[in-house]
């Protein structure tokens, strides 16, 4: 039973990439790549922090990942300037199932100018449409 327990806490033998650039900008490399639990690092999921970054979680100037945070950012939950996925944040543009920002297209669709199934904005077209000028 000791024996269980102490490979369960050094893994539950999920594959692990890490990849990294020798180039970097400042701090940063030019692209990581990140996925799967790193136990001796303590992280139960691939962090990417990169110029371009690919992984559970991704942070950069574009980021791709399951949450993805960035300039440009794809991925199931994504957030920022330009952001794409299944659920979305966008400064600038979002697209996605569900997509907050400025110009928005997607099922549900919050902001200013949006287009979607339900759409609620200043300027809001689609199926149901919400916004001061209707």
């Amino acid at each position: 039973m000791l024996g269980t327990l102490i490979r369960s806490l050094q893994g539950n033998g999920q594959p692990s990439i890490r990849k990294q650039s020798a180039t970097r900008f400042g701090r940063w490399p030019l692209y990581e790549i990140a996925f799967g639990p790193r136990w001796s690092h303590g992280e139960q999921h691939g962090h990417a922090k990169a110029v371009f970054a690919i992984g559970d979680q991704a942070t950069g100037v574009v980021a791709v990942g399951g949450l993805a945070q960035g300039i440009v950012a794809l991925g199931g939950l994504s957030e920022g300037l330009v952001a794409v996925g299944g659920c979305t944040l966008g400064v600038l543009v979002a697209l996605g199932g569900v997509a907050v920002g400025g110009l928005e297209l997607g099922g549900v669709a919050i902001g200013v100018v949006t287009r979607g199934g339900v759409s609620i904005g200043l300027s809001a077209s689609g199926k149901t449409a919400v916004s001061p000028d209707r």
